[in-house]
C-alpha cells in the first residue's frame, strides 16, 4: 500500500510522505547508507529504511524536492529508488514479485551446486592432471561470472560509488581466488595450489543462503497481506431498492450496501436495517459474533453471521478501520528500535574495517613466509565478515512481531514502542470504560418495611420512565429486562433536580431518588433502610430510594458494573511483576470498593480529568515506567505522558491516535498480551543482534589466523543470516496454543 497521497502540516509547511521500493541493497550498511543519502538531501524532512522490507518512507517538502530527485540522488550511490504501486492489486503485485526474486536465485543455486561439487571432486581426486586443472577452470567459470553475478555486478556499482559493502567483501574474496587459480592453470605452475572449489562453492553456500533468506522474508511479509486480503471485493448496493454488485472501490459514503448471511461486510457503515451477528474476530480477536441492530456500527471485512442488514457506509477506501490498521501495520514495520541505531553505524563503518582487516592479515602472514597462507585468510576474512545477519536482526523481528501483533487485535506503534515496553513495571488503569462496561447498571433491589421486591423494582420503574438520568434508565432498562409487566403506565411525572423524580402510579403517589428527597417528601427513612443503603454504597454503587404512603419502601443500587475480565487481566500483570493502579474520579471509599473487587492495591481517587496527566507523571517522579490504559477522549494526554500508552480499541478515535498501543478487542487480557509480544519481540531483536555480533567478532580473528575455510567461512555467513530470519519467525507462534 502506498503512502503517495499521504501528507502532514509542519512549521515549514505541508509536507508529503511517500514510499519508495530501494533496489540494490544486500545488507544493512546499504540501507544505512540510502537513508543518510535521503536525509542530507534539501527538502527532506525525516527518512527511514528498512532493508529487511526493501523500502523506504520519506517525508519531504515538495516546494524544494520531487520524487524524481531523491531517485537521482540515491541513483548516484548505486542503489535504485521507485514509488511503490497503487492500487487495488498491490498486494498480488508484491507477491509476483518475491516470487520472481526466490526463482532468480533459485535458478542460479541450481547451477552453481552442481558445478561446484564437480570443481571439488576434481581438485580432491586429480588436480595434479592437466586436464582436471582446465576442467575445474572451465567448470568453475560460469559459477563465478553467471551464477555469481549479483555479486559481482554489485560491488561494481558500489566501486564506482566510492562504496563498498557486503558484496564488495563477497566479489572480491571470490575473484581473487579465482583469479589465481586461473592464472596458475594458464601459465602451466602445476604444482602450485589452485582454489576454484573455494570460488565456486563460496558462491553457491551464499547464493543458497539468499534463496532461503528471500524466502523467509517473504513469510515476514504476511502481516499486511493477508489484512489486505480480508477486505471485500465486490459490494451489493441498494438504488430505489434494486441490488446491483459492484466493485467494492465503486462504494461512496452515503450508499446503501445490502449484506446477506455469510457475506462480508464490504465497507464500514451503520445499520440501518435489519438485524444480526456479525463475526469480527479478523479485526479484533474476538471469537463471539457481535449481536448488530439498527444505529450500529460495522466495520469493513468483518463477516454477517445470520440475518440481512442494510449498511449505510460512512468510511471507504483509504478511511475504513482496516485500512488505518494497515497503515498503522505499515508504520510500525517501517520504524526501528533505539538498539539498531548502534547496529546501523556499526553496518555502515563495518565494511572498510574489514577490508583493511583482510589486507593486514594478508600482509602479515606474506612477512612470515606463508603468503599463500595468508591469501587464503584474507579470502576467509572477507567472506566470513560480510554484515548481512546485522542488518536484518531488527527489522525482521519487528515485522513479524508487529504482524503477529495484529492478527490477534494488538497493533504495536513501531520498535521504540517495543523497547520502551520491557520496562513496564506499572499500568495504570482509568477505570470508567476501561475496567468498568461505562454505563449504570441496576445491581441490587432490596425491599424494607414488609414490602414486595418486585412491587418496589416495578413502581420506582414507572416512576423513572420520564427520567433521562443515567440511574434512572439503569432502572428502567432492567424492569423492562424482566418483561413489559414490570414496568406499569405513571401519570404526573416530576423531577426534582440532582434529587430524584415523582410520579403517580397506581393512583399512589411514589418517590424515587436520595435520602433528601424521602425527606422532604414526608416519608419515613427506618434504621433497616439506611443500613441496607450503608452496605451497598461501601461496594462502591450509588444508593436510591422509593416510597409511598409514609415510608420507604426499598433500597435500589446501581453501578457502572466492572468488566467480567477485569479480575483476570490485573491477576495476569501483577503475575508478570507488574503493579496495578486504578485511577478514577469516584471518591476514595467507592474507589477503595472497586479496586478490591478486582485485586487492585493502589487507588488514585477524586482525580478531575485534567489531573490524569500529573498523576501520571508523578508516579513517573517515584521511578516508575508507567503505562496507561484509557478509552476515552480525556485519557488522551495521559496516554501521550505515560512512558507507554494502551488505548481500548472500543475507545475514540483520539485515544487510539495517543496511544502507542492499540487494543482492537475490548478484552482487557490483550494488555498484558501486549506487554509480553513486545517483550517477546525485543528479546528476539537482542537475540539476533547478539548473534550477529557475537559471530563477527568471534570469526573474523579465527579467520585471519588461518583456521577456518573459505568454504566454511561462506557457509557461516549464509547460516547466520538465515538463523536471525529464522529466529525471528519464531514469533509467529506467540499466543498459539500447541
Amino acid at each position: 500500500m502506498s503512502r503517495t497521497d499521504d501528507s502532514v502540516v509542519t512549521d515549514g509547511g505541508r509536507t508529503a510522505e511517500v514510499e519508495f521500493a530501494v533496489s540494490g541493497m544486500t545488507c544493512g550498511s546499504c540501507a544505512a547508507r540510502v537513508e543518510k543519502a535521503l536525509n542530507r538531501h534539501d527538502g527532506v524532512v525525516g527518512a527511514g529504511v528498512n532493508f529487511a522490507t526493501g523500502k523506504a518512507v520519506v517525508n519531504f517538502d515538495p516546494s524544494q524536492v520531487s520524487p524524481e530527485r531523491l531517485s537521482a540522488a540515491v541513483d548516484k550511490i548505486g542503489y535504485g529508488l521507485a514509488p511503490t504501486a497503487t492500487g487495488p492489486d498491490d498486494g498480488d503485485a508484491e507477491v509476483a514479485d518475491e516470487a520472481a526474486v526466490q526463482r532468480l536465485w533459485l535458478r542460479r543455486v541450481l547451477v552453481a551446486w552442481p558445478l561446484g561439487l564437480a570443481v571439488l571432486v576434481l581438485s580432491v581426486g586429480w588436480m595434479m592432471e592437466p586436464w582436471a586443472r582446465w576442467s575445474a577452470l572451465v567448470l568453475a567459470t560460469p559459477v563465478q561470472f553467471w551464477a555469481g553475478w549479483p555479486f559481482l555486478q554489485q560491488a561494481a556499482l558500489r566501486a564506482r560509488a566510492r562504496q563498498a559493502n557486503m558484496d564488495t567483501l563477497i566479489a572480491m574474496g571470490t575473484l581473487a581466488a579465482y583469479t589465481f587459480s586461473a592464472y596458475q592453470v594458464i601459465f602451466g605452475h602445476s604444482h602450485s595450489d589452485h582454489y576454484f572449489d573455494t570460488a565456486a562453492l563460496i558462491i553457491a553456500f551464499l547464493l543458497l543462503g539468499r534463496y532461503f533468506e528471500a524466502r523467509a522474508k517473504g513469510r515476514t511479509s504476511t502481516a499486511i497481506r493477508a489484512l489486505l486480503e480480508l477486505g471485500a471485493k465486490e459490494a451489493r448496493i441498494v438504488i430505489d431498492g434494486e441490488e446491483t454488485m459492484v466493485p467494492v472501490e465503486q462504494v461512496r459514503v452515503g450508499d446503501l450496501l445490502r449484506v446477506r448471511p455469510g457475506e462480508k461486510i464490504p465497507v464500514d457503515g451503520e445499520v440501518v436495517e435489519g438485524g444480526s451477528a456479525v463475526d469480527e474476530s479478523m479485526l479484533t480477536g474476538e471469537s463471539v459474533p457481535i449481536d448488530k441492530s439498527p444505529g450500529d456500527k460495522v466495520a469493513g471485512a468483518t463477516i454477517n453471521v445470520q440475518g440481512v442488514l442494510t449498511v449505510r457506509a460512512t468510511a471507504v477506501g483509504s478511511d475504513t478501520a482496516l485500512a488505518q490498521i494497515v497503515h498503522l501495520v505499515e508504520e510500525a514495520q517501517g520504524t526501528k528500535a533505539p538498539v539498531q541505531q548502534l547496529a546501523d553505524r556499526i553496518s555502515g563503518i563495518f565494511v572498510p574495517v574489514v577490508l583493511v582487516i583482510a589486507a593486514v592479515t594478508l600482509a602479515g602472514w606474506a612477512l612470515s613466509g606463508d603468503a599463500t597462507r595468508g591469501f587464503v585468510a584474507a579470502v576467509a576474512v572477507l567472506i566470513i565478515a560480510c554484515p548481512c545477519a546485522l542488518g536484518l536482526a531488527t527489522p525482521t523481528a519487528i515485522l513479524v512481531g508487529t504482524g503477529r501483533g495484529a492478527a490477534m487485535g494488538v497493533l504495536i506503534k513501531g520498535g521504540e514502542v517495543l523497547e520502551r515496553s520491557k520496562r513496564i513495571d506499572t499500568v495504570v488503569f482509568d477505570k470508567t470504560g476501561t475496567l468498568t462496561n461505562g454505563q449504570m447498571a441496576l445491581t441490587d433491589v432490596v425491599a424494607v418495611a414488609g414490602e414486595d421486591e418486585n412491587v418496589v423494582l416495578q413502581r420506582a420503574a414507572a416512576a423513572e420512565q420520564g427520567s433521562e438520568h443515567p440511574v434512572g434508565r439503569a432502572v428502567v432498562d432492567a424492569a423492562s429486562e424482566r418483561g413489559p409487566e414490570h414496568v406499569a403506565p405513571a401519570s404526573d411525572f416530576a423531577s426534582v433536580a440532582g434529587h430524584g423524580v415523582r410520579a403517580v402510579v397506581d393512583e399512589i403517589v411514589v418517590h424515587v431518588g436520595r435520602r433528601k428527597l424521602m425527606a422532604e417528601a414526608g416519608l419515613v427513612l427506618a434504621e433497616e433502610s439506611e443500613g441496607v443503603a450503608s452496605r451497598l454504597e461501601g461496594e462502591g454503587k450509588t444508593a436510591i430510594f422509593a416510597g409511598w404512603e409514609g415510608h420507604v419502601r426499598g433500597v435500589l443500587a446501581v453501578a457502572d458494573t466492572m468488566r467480567d475480565d477485569a479480575p483476570g487481566a490485573v491477576g495476569e500483570l501483577r503475575a508478570m511483576g507488574i503493579e496495578v493502579v486504578m485511577i478514577t474520579g469516584d471518591n476514595q471509599r467507592t474507589a477503595d470498593a472497586i479496586a478490591a473487587q478486582v485485586g487492585i492495591g493502589r487507588v488514585l481517587a477524586e482525580v478531575l480529568p485534567v489531573d490524569k496527566v500529573s498523576e501520571v507523571r508523578r508516579l513517573q517522579d517515584e521511578g516508575r515506567i508507567v503505562a496507561m490504559v484509557g478509552d476515552g477522549v480525556n485519557d488522551a494526554p495521559a496516554l501521550v505522558q505515560a512512558d507507554l500508552g494502551i488505548a481500548i480499541g472500543t475507545g475514540t478515535d483520539v485515544a487510539i491516535e495517543s496511544s502507542d498501543i492499540t487494543l482492537l478487542s475490548a478484552k482487557l487480557d490483550g494488555v498484558a498480551t501486549s506487554i509480553r509480544l513486545s517483550r517477546r519481540t525485543f528479546r528476539t531483536i537482542l537475540q539476533n543482534l547478539g548473534w550477529a555480533f557475537g559471530y563477527n567478532v568471534v570469526l573474523i580473528p579465527v579467520a585471519a589466523l588461518g583456521l577456518l575455510n573459505p568454504i566454511l567461512a561462506g557457509g557461516a555467513m549464509a547460516f547466520s543470516s538465515v538463523s536471525v530470519v529464522t529466529n525471528s519467525l519464531r514469533l509467529q507462534r506467540f499466543g498459539r496454543r500447541s
